[in-house]
């Protein structure tokens, strides 16, 4: 019985680091399998963050293009301004031929003619309200408030503007 029990116990033994090879073998599997899905994740995760960072960069190409376009496009509309003008003065020139020194100068003061023409109608209501509040005994603060308002300052911006605007640009 002795025999058969060693028998059976060194047969055992012998295959005993067989057995032992193979647990160990399937927890190095298992421990591979780990970092395997680990570095899998890892390289998910990295080529998501490529990703969003490329497309960040195509966002910001695009902005670019966005912003340049639209430059462009100011550009042409200040090209096409400038033929128009162009075209304006060269019609203007070409209906002064032919024409006498009379009819070109009251061509030439009809801005000046206008630009006058309101900013002495302004100062001729204004002249009329300061002395209607002189004799009704109105604030000057108060005055100044109902002449000088805003719609009055954006009228004389405008008359200003106008004037000197159209000398301007056309220079």
């Amino acid at each position: 019985m002795l025999t058969l029990l060693s028998t059976l116990i060194s047969f055992l033994m012998g295959g005993l680091p067989k057995l032992l090879d193979f647990f160990q073998d399937r927890s190095d599997k298992k421990h591979e399998m780990a970092l395997a899905q680990l570095q899998t994740q890892r390289e998910l995760e990295m080529r998501k963050l490529g990703f969003e960072a490329q497309e960040r960069v195509e966002h910001i190409h695009t902005d670019q293009l966005m912003v340049q376009s639209a430059a462009e496009a100011r550009h042409d509309l200040i090209d096409a301004q400038k033929a128009e003008m162009q075209a304006i003065y060269a019609h203007d020139t070409a209906l002064n031929e032919g024409t006498s020194q009379w009819m070109r100068n009251l061509r030439a003061s009809v801005r000046p003619v206008i630009t006058y023409g309101f900013f002495f109608l302004l100062v001729g209501i204004d002249a009329a309200l300061v002395w209607h509040g002189f004799t009704h005994d109105v604030a000057f603060t108060d005055m100044a408030d109902q002449l000088w308002d805003d719609d009055t300052q954006a009228l004389f911006a405008s008359i200003i503007a106008f004037h000197f605007g159209g000398r301007a640009f056309g220079k």
